[in-house]
């Protein structure tokens, strides 16, 4: 008992370091700093990528939103990947000004691999593109995105994030929790990192690239997260991505449990995928490099499955203790509390302080903040369940709403 004592007091400090960690990280997002200066005055030349599988409902309106940016127009195109597509895709793209490439291959279907397959193209010809940015389908853009990006590159910033806000937040408690989700790792993971010297993510659309960047490889990326994966190849490089709080995108999110589930459960196994792939090179950047951007890099990848596994099994141990007379009632219910509290109540809280520090209204989030413990502990089933049946595979999710970018700007 001495043993399982010792091995319990050593799992706990694992997680109150880790969590104390991500807190001080996570305050630096108040800290407000001084621009980057600019180094280079220049309107650089934009692709405007979006991958699209049967999107005929949505697809006009984020061609509409692009073409409306505050950017001069001969400045940057707008690609439309049409993948594997079987509807009028294709032609209300092309309608809308679009310029569409075509794509069929039954096997690979996923955006990393049309990405792939776009790029490649790209590098051969040459094209005279300084930057590209990749949205998805069910998008609509803010109409500064592409001048407040270009304000990155002109920074000398050559990745970017941009703020990936929700364009259907109270459609449901489901929608409620990924808004509630995203708008805490907008400012508490990313905006926080890049304040203190970190590396924010890419995070799946909104994003810009410097050309430049993927001329060697292409988008040569395997996983089911191919921006996790992205991101996480830069870092282990040592080099560092940008974070744009005012190049917004507004993301459509499921409506309904079944399709986010199915969504979620892919995104955890991608996690998974990068998880096996790519640890070790980041514990050899974190020795290469000794810098803290890489060790947080790492942090990152082992602060998903590993931590949740970590957590599981303190648990499972405090509940073996408490059987074995190792621990009292008191202590065991003190334990349980200490993971419940943390887990299911204290996101509420934060959600609310992140809704009143970028001004979003609370009251029409009120269900969807009540409803959120119920979100994410959905999401810890899905990390259990992912790691015993990983056969996920992609599925659209269908659009309920015609939202165009003057509803939500």
């Amino acid at each position: 008992m001495e043993y399982l004592y010792m091995l319990q007091q050593a799992l706990a400090w694992v997680v109150t370091i880790f969590w104390l960690y991500q807190l001080v990280i996570s305050i630096c997002s108040l800290v407000k700093l001084k621009d980057k200066p600019i180094l280079e005055k220049k309107e650089n030349r934009f692709m405007a990528i979006i991958p699209a599988h049967n999107e005929e409902m949505v697809i006009e309106n984020l061609v509409n939103s692009l073409k409306n940016q505050d950017y001069p127009k001969d400045r940057y195109d707008i690609y439309v990947i049409a993948d594997n597509c079987t509807d009028r895709t294709a032609q209300i793209a092309k309608d809308a000004g679009a310029i569409v490439y075509e794509r069929f291959d039954a096997q690979h279907k996923t955006k990393g691999y049309s990405l792939q397959w776009f790029l490649q193209q790209k590098i051969k010809e040459d094209a005279p593109y300084d930057a590209f940015c990749v949205f998805d389908a069910d998008n609509i853009v803010d109409v500064n995105f592409l001048k407040n990006m270009n304000k990155k590159l002109c920074q000398g910033e050559t990745v970017v994030q941009g703020y990936r806000d929700i364009k259907n937040p109270t459609d449901s408690w489901i929608t409620a929790g990924y808004a509630i989700f995203y708008w805490t790792m907008n400012r508490f993971y990313h905006l926080a990192r890049y304040n203190v010297g970190l590396s924010p993510l890419i995070n799946g659309t909104g994003f810009m690239v410097r050309f430049d960047v993927i001329k060697p490889d292409g988008w040569d990326t395997k996983t089911l997260t191919e921006d996790i994966e992205f991101s996480l190849k830069r870092i282990i490089k040592g080099q560092k991505l940008g974070w744009a709080t005012d190049a917004i995108v507004y993301d459509e999110q499921p409506v309904g449990f079944k399709q986010s589930w199915s969504q979620r459960s892919r995104w955890t196994v991608g996690h998974i995928q990068c998880m096996k792939e790519y640890t070790k090179q980041l514990a050899v950047a974190v020795k290469e490099h000794k810098t803290l951007m890489n060790f947080d890099g790492l942090l990152y990848i082992l602060g998903s499955i590993p931590m949740f596994i970590v957590t599981i099994a303190l648990l499972l141990l405090n509940f073996v203790m408490y059987f074995g007379s190792g621990m009292s009632t008191a202590e065991l219910g003190i334990n349980i509390v200490r993971y419940i509290v943390p887990t299911f109540f204290l996101p509420i809280l934060v959600g609310m302080i992140i809704m009143k520090l970028d001004k979003k209204p609370i009251k029409p989030m009120a269900k969807g903040l009540a409803l959120y413990p119920v979100f994410m502990g959905s999401w810890l089933l899905i990390n259990f369940k992912c790691l015993f049946k990983q056969d996920t595979k992609w599925e659209k999710i269908e659009h309920v709403r015609n939202i165009k970018i003057n509803e939500v700007a």
